[in-house]
């Protein structure tokens, strides 16, 4: 008796799982976790300054303008609400992130590793806890600022996706640059040329960039759900 009542209830279970897997798109599945990924990517290149001709800028923008795009691309195809949850689960991975980078930072270091990277190591993961705070601020304020215009911009039949989200990425890229330089150097180095330069590299990059993404994650994502 008790063995059936166990047997019943590990169906029932596993019947419920199955509702819950099937009421997620597959094309929000597999681009949480893609999103999820490039969150804590962006802080690591950052510590890379790329020359694009006479623009200079982090390459923390090539993983940052990627989650914009995907964010504009999941409220197409899933509405503002899927994607505004999604732009708050980030803060999982890039809190954690942080964390782990602290905590390995604190721990000995072998004296057999190589020397470049023993001196290198630290400078690029261990950046100042001030520009951590600007990272995540940054984060949580453009992403969900370009979530919120490419909502707004968009007509009844939901059209122009790309036009959109240029729009919508080019607007979230100022206050991004605003808030990050603002809070990780003001009072410590002169801002408005550093700011004014990442704000134009960040503008060309968001109109050749962010369209193509979202193209291209709009495609895949109905292709996946079909």
């Amino acid at each position: 008796m008790h063995d059936a009542v166990a047997l019943r209830a590990k169906a029932s279970s596993n019947r419920a799982m199955d509702k819950t897997t099937a009421a997620v798109p597959r094309s929000l599945f597999v681009f949480a976790i893609f999103y999820g990924g490039m969150v804590p990517l962006g802080g690591f290149l950052g510590a890379k300054q790329v020359a694009l001709g006479p623009l200079a800028v982090e390459a923390g923008i090539f993983p940052f303008l990627t989650l914009i795009a995907v964010s504009s691309a999941i409220a197409q195809l899933h509405g503002k609400e899927v994607a505004n949850r999604l732009v708050a689960y980030g803060f999982v991975p890039l809190l954690v992130a942080i964390a782990l980078s602290y905590f390995v930072l604190q721990l000995p270091t072998d004296p057999g590793m190589y020397p470049p990277a023993k001196d290198a190591f630290p400078i690029i993961v261990g950046q100042s806890g001030r520009m951590m705070a600007a990272g995540v601020l940054a984060y949580g304020v453009s992403v969900s600022l370009n979530v919120w215009i490419f909502a707004r911009l968009a007509d009844a039949n939901a059209r122009f996706a790309e036009a959109r989200g240029i729009v919508a990425a080019i607007l979230s890229q100022i206050v991004d640059t605003l808030i990050f330089i603002t809070v990780s150097f003001y009072g410590v180095r002169p801002i408005a040329d550093l700011m004014m330069g990442q704000m134009l590299a960040k503008i060309v990059l968001s109109a050749v960039v962010v369209p193509l993404v979202i193209a291209l994650v709009v495609r895949i994502g109905r292709k996946l759900d079909t």
